[in-house]
């Protein structure tokens, strides 16, 4: 067994993967991560994309550019010109990241599931003061990125922003270890609520879809194109900002600094696509889910 292989299966001993991902002062260590990923020092940036690439599926073949300024510059690549075909039909709704599929389904009420037993509900996620109707009964589906996947998030769907809100919080990891031992995770760390109108003439047309980014360890920034602030641990502006920002499905909304989750939350009558189940991965622009109606 090759070093590589060796230190992999030790870190998927749950309880010391536990231990390291989360008993570690998780703050510092991500406002650590975010300093050092930006050096633009040559050897600084090729020596910690080599470990990158050693340690993860790390692929830059689609990426736009070949040479970066920093690690940072590397998580955030733009992606070359038509690699992400779109999921065109109307009644479709587009991923809007690459990402493993986690948990998903129908929402009980207001009830969600991050894994099994271990429920949160809308309000918990969202905030009291939010209106829900939207998504009682609905459905979801959370989308999670792992650190060698392309981290851009996308429109998945013709929609118009409404409004966004902000939350500061932890930064638990949010890898499924942790999902299965921290009861309302996605609830404690730090995230953004994203409420989108979908548009154009087709039967979902006036529905609202939310998109929630959560940051982790080591992934506590989140970039919103149409607001000009970025949303990170120190961040002290306003938590609540009303939006018109109009999109296309398939444009760029935003991205991580490094990835994270994104939960889909969905009004009734949408289901996740067919193909797709628990642990599978979908790529941006694929089918995500299916209008039913």
């Amino acid at each position: 067994m090759s070093l590589r292989q060796q230190i992999h299966s030790l870190l998927n001993q749950e309880d010391l993967n536990f231990l390291l991902t989360n008993r570690l002062p998780r703050r510092f260590l991500t406002q650590f991560m975010g300093w050092f990923s930006k050096i633009e020092q040559p050897l600084v940036r090729d020596f910690s994309i080599a470990i990158w690439k050693y340690f993860s599926a790390l692929d830059l073949t689609e990426a736009r550019k070949t040479q970066f300024t920093s690690m940072h510059d590397c998580f955030t690549r733009e992606l070359q010109p038509g690699v992400r075909p779109l999921a065109m039909d109307p009644r479709v709704m587009a991923s809007p990241v690459d990402a493993i599929i986690g948990a998903f389904g129908p929402i009980e009420g207001t009830r969600v599931f991050q894994a099994k037993g271990f429920p949160y509900t809308l309000q918990d996620l969202l905030g009291d003061e939010e209106n829900i109707s939207d998504w009682v009964d609905g459905s979801f589906v959370t989308l999670r990125l792992t650190s060698s996947m392309y981290h851009r998030f996308h429109a998945p769907c013709d929609c118009t922003v409404e409004k966004v809100r902000y939350f500061s919080g932890d930064t638990w990891n949010v890898n499924p270890i942790a999902l299965r031992r921290v009861e309302k995770l996605f609830c404690k760390n730090e995230r953004a609520f994203i409420r989108t109108r979908l548009g154009g003439d087709g039967p979902c047309a006036g529905l609202h879809v939310a998109l929630v980014p959560v940051a982790a360890i080591l992934v506590a920034s989140i970039r919103l194109h149409f607001l000009d602030v970025l949303f990170h641990l120190k961040y002290n502006g306003p938590t609540s900002i009303v939006c018109d920002a109009p999109f296309k499905k398939g444009d760029e909304m935003g991205w991580f600094q490094h990835g994270s989750t994104i939960i889909v939350l969905a009004p009734k009558c949408f289901t996740l696509d067919d193909g797709h189940e628990q642990g599978s991965h979908v790529r941006m622009g694929q089918a995500l889910m299916r209008w039913t109606g």
